[in-house]
């Protein structure tokens, strides 16, 4: 350890963040590397180390026996003070490098609020933030993951944006990058042959013409060989795509401790909100026996006391009853706790529940998303209030007596009456908890009702809506509050400012990467923890950069207008997505894929549930 003295480390909270060494963690000998890698997650080690798809692409490019992939992650506030002023640059947790010496910076977009941390963990490196503004001396920075979808806010920051999965062509990108590299040639000639590999988008290569009105024009390519659409890759054989066989161990709990096992990529059921439901199509899901191997492999090789199953939607895993039986029985022998997230609450839903928290049964969670019915026919949630009731008396019957719901409020279309349907849909809730015979019951029963805000996002069929605007939010936050009579609900909420917010950056342009940069330089970071969001910064930024929240958040789009995103090809088309729009303002619904096929697009690809039979 040579950047970082003990004396340092005795002054900050939390040292392990800093220290690297970790069990599964790489070790190479740096002089046989020929591609140096640096992994960056803009957020703390804690948040960092619980992604899965960090520890999927650590490996893979580890993998490799030219490359070095290492980690870098957000330093908390107390050690950036000390970074700064001791002239510490920001470095890897494997070999203690300063990032600028690395070839790659690889920063994952999970979440619109930390973009400021990815500025900020530049400027530590001593990185110009701009890219026209770097040198041969600068690492290449890439960034890929959900929020690179739509790019635009991070273009000028960002060297290429890689659109969709990372197992598909990095391999392809570190060989090139490997010969370009030995015959001496330079990071422009480098960025300009990534143009002939599917998925990469290169800001620097493409402009935006705007109508006097703030609409786009056109998105003009810069480059003979710059393509006008930029097509996502993703892994067709799920069977077959790499997945670790172990994990890095944390030195001090991460936000999620635990062994993760990924079932499936995708989702069946075409919720309008979601981003994910449409930007992961189609489902691909792994076999059985495949996912059981690997669960054995990663509890030997972590000894973690428990596993997650991670997936858009657990339920619809086609092989599920077979599967979870196996994985209860090696859990058993192995005593690990099995986590299931993202269940349908159906009777075998919650019979598996019963196997797996025998002893102690922890609160049930799931999500409505919306109180009435018509609102849940909007978003297309596909369920109605009977069988969310059964759902809970099954649960009640069963032994549990918490239950955890998750609403949306600010959804399109919203009235009063849907947001006191939330009250009302929970106080029938706690009703049903009291028809159970009273031998059976646990005592009383608890419920917590959250609301989150919705937020607009790209490639869903509400990319077009306005957005409400904080006041009707922080309104709807109290008529909920008022509508609440029952003691045992006990009501959370979102914060509507830094939802606001989101919408602006989710949908904005390249003029939104004037007001990330204004609100960085007046001092903005760790936006997404309320303790350290400042509105004022966020505020002033706006008034210089000239970006108007209500132009990105609050307006209606037309169908036709020209969005920041549309040269990216997610496979589900346009035309769908008008439809599901369209279906959305009827209250009308859409079956999942497996019940009948809607026309998305996403079979272009040619592989998952698109062609189960």
């Amino acid at each position: 350890m040579t950047i970082l003295s003990e004396q340092i480390l005795k002054q900050v909270d939390k040292p392990a963040r800093y220290i690297g060494g970790e069990m599964n963690a790489y070790e190479k000998d740096l002089s046989s590397i020929d591609v140096r890698f640096a992994f960056a997650f803009p957020d703390v080690y804690e948040v960092a180390m619980s992604h899965l798809g960090m520890q999927i692409l650590y490996h893979f490019l580890n993998r490799r026996e030219d490359t070095y992939c290492e980690r870098v992650f957000s330093p908390w506030i107390d050690m950036e003070k000390i970074m700064r002023e001791k002239n510490i640059p920001l470095f890897s947790l494997e070999t203690h490098t300063p990032l600028k010496e690395f070839d790659f910076l690889g920063f994952t977009l999970q979440y619109e609020m930390s973009y400021t941390n990815i500025l900020n963990m530049m400027d530590l490196a001593g990185i110009p933030l701009l890219s026209k503004d770097r040198t041969e001396e600068d690492p290449i920075v890439v960034a890929g993951g959900p929020c690179a979808y739509n790019p635009e806010p991070l273009a000028p920051f960002i060297d290429f944006f890689y659109i969709g999965e990372g197992e598909f062509a990095y391999d392809e990108i570190l060989d090139l990058y490997k010969a370009y590299k030995k015959e001496g040639r330079t990071r422009a000639e480098f960025l300009e042959a990534l143009l002939d590999i599917e998925g990469m988008y290169v800001p620097s290569f493409y402009e935006e013409i705007y109508k006097e009105d703030g609409t786009i024009l056109e998105k003009r390519p810069l480059h003979p060989k710059a393509k006008t659409k930029i097509r996502k890759v993703i892994m067709t054989d799920m069977d077959e795509v790499y997945y670790p066989t172990t994990q890095v161990i944390p030195w001090i709990q991460a936000v999620h401790d635990r062994v993760t096992l990924e079932m499936f990529r995708g989702c069946l059921r075409g919720c309008r909100f979601c981003q994910a439901g449409m930007i992961y199509r189609p489902v691909r899901e792994k076999s059985k026996d495949v996912l059981i191997n690997y669960a054995e492999k990663l509890l030997a090789s972590t000894g973690y006391e428990e596993i997650s199953l991670a997936s858009l939607s657990t339920s619809d895993y086609k092989d599920l009853e077979p599967f979870a039986n196996e994985l209860l029985e090696l859990c058993e022998k192995e005593c690990v706790n099995i986590s299931l997230p993202s269940l349908r609450i159906d009777a075998f839903s919650v019979d598996l529940m019963q196997k797996v928290q025998e002893v102690r049964k922890s609160s049930l969670t799931f999500a409505p998303e919306a109180g009435t019915q018509r609102m849940r026919d909007v978003i297309n949630k596909n369920i109605t209030e009977e069988e969310i009731l059964r759902g809970c008396n099954l649960a009640f019957n069963g032994g549990w007596n918490r239950v955890k719901l998750y609403f949306m409020l600010g959804l399109p279309g919203e009235t009063q009456e849907d947001v006191e349907g939330i009250a009302a849909l929970a106080e029938n809730i706690v009703h049903e908890y009291y028809q159970i015979d009273k031998s059976k019951r646990q005592g009383g029963v608890q419920l917590v009702v959250s609301t989150s805000c919705f937020v607009p996002k790209a490639f869903t069929p509400f990319q077009w809506e306005p957005q409400d605007t904080c006041e009707s939010f922080i309104e709807k936050h109290m008529m909920l509050k008022h509508a609440i009579k029952s003691r045992q609900i006990k009501y959370n909420h979102h914060d509507a400012k830094t939802s606001v917010l989101e919408a602006v950056i989710a949908r904005g342009d390249r003029r939104v990467a004037n007001l990330i940069l204004e609100a960085y330089k007046l001092g903005a970071t760790f936006d997404s923890w309320s303790e350290h969001f400042d509105e004022e910064k966020w505020a002033k930024a706006s008034e210089i950069s000239g970006v108007d929240y209500a132009f990105y958040a609050n307006r209606r789009r037309d169908y036709d207008e020209v969005l920041p995103w549309d040269h990216i090809d997610i496979g589900v088309t346009k035309n769908f997505l008008i439809r599901e729009s369209k279906k959305a303002h009827e209250a009308v619904t859409t079956p999942q894929c497996r019940v009948k096929c809607s026309g998305c697009g996403a079979n272009t690809f040619n592989k998952g549930v698109c062609y189960e039979n």
